[in-house]
């Protein structure tokens, strides 16, 4: 009688030892997310409690890192007084809030649709939840800072939120988080730069330090799924991805500044906007806070094609 050899029997091979792409294997989608819960548990803030609003805002102290406000080193810069510049970063941050809280509102929508047929009981959902918590509490805090402030609040243009408007309805899944990138990750660098800045108003430099510590876990979160979904998703859905995302780059890259910050301080606003768009160093700024996340979307095969081209035409390439 022939005897047949035993087979063992292959353990199954998990999702992260097969997911590749051009910068190694992908992490677990559920170990991430654990991690990523764990580190919120112990890094999360109560802005209304953590901040000192009644504070008064100090004399002569910015309300922006002043070679991130717009005018920095034009001729209509050198022309202006040191308080109209100080204005100048006092509306601009208002602005950015603004922009911010526009941003994040159409971000909470884009995970809930991310979400909406995943099992409730994961880690990754779990966590999708607490993002959006976490963005509800920075919504309300730049409300605040812009009403503490006494600035008007700045919304984005009639066009811009109808277009925002059709983005997040048609969105692809990767086009999704590509968006989420390009919101958080140029703001991100400019706080990382403010938040330290001793000749920022306290308070701004709280609200960007909040903002920075919760942001990073976002980042996290949004990287690793837009890895994942530029490897799953389907040919179509990448194209379409690579053309929207060069899309909205174009739309916040314009939408970044509120031209009517310049007339609200007293300046011509046709002429700031001119300089502001002539200037290398504003150029500069906006390419140096991007190039990190280009480089990213570049490695994992976003900025292609079509994509690319209107990447560059954003002035963030």
């Amino acid at each position: 009688m022939t005897t047949v050899p035993s087979v063992k029997p292959v353990p199954p091979v998990s999702e992260a030892e097969v997911l590749r792409d051009a910068l190694g294997v992908l992490k677990d989608r559920e170990q991430v997310a654990e991690r990523l819960l764990v580190s919120s548990a112990k890094h999360s803030f109560d802005p209304d409690k953590e901040l000192d609003w009644d504070a008064p805002f100090e004399e002569g102290k910015w309300f922006w890192t002043p070679e991130l406000v717009s005018l920095y080193g034009t001729p209509l810069w050198r022309r202006m007084p040191e308080d109209q510049r100080i204005a100048l970063s006092r509306h601009e941050a208002a602005a950015l809030a603004s922009l911010g809280i526009w941003f994040e509102i159409i971000l909470m929508q884009l995970l809930v649709r991310h979400i909406y047929d995943k099992a409730a009981t994961s880690a990754h959902v779990r966590y999708a939840l607490t993002e959006i918590e976490d963005e509800c509490r920075h919504s309300k805090m730049f409300a605040r800072l812009i009403s503490k402030g006494g600035t008007p609040y700045y919304p984005v243009s009639r066009l811009h939120r109808n277009l925002g408007r059709v983005f997040k309805t048609i969105s692809t899944t990767p086009g999704s988080f590509t968006a989420t990138l390009l919101g958080e990750e140029i703001l991100d660098w400019m706080q990382r730069l403010t938040f330290p800045d001793e000749r920022v108003q306290p308070l701004l430099r709280g609200v960007t330090r909040i903002h920075v510590v919760e942001e990073a876990r976002h980042v996290r979160y949004a990287r690793e799924e837009l890895r994942r979904q530029m490897v799953t998703a389907p040919r179509w859905s990448r194209e379409f991805t690579r053309i929207t995302s060069g899309e909205f780059a174009r739309i916040f890259s314009v939408a970044f500044i509120n031209p009517d910050v310049y007339s609200n301080v007293g300046l011509d606003q046709r002429e700031a906007v001119a300089q502001v768009r002539d200037s290398a160093h504003r150029r500069d700024i906006m390419q140096t806070g991007a190039k990190r996340l280009t480089d990213f979307l570049d490695d994992i095969g976003v900025l292609r094609g079509a994509g690319r081209r209107l990447w560059r035409s954003s002035g963030l390439l």
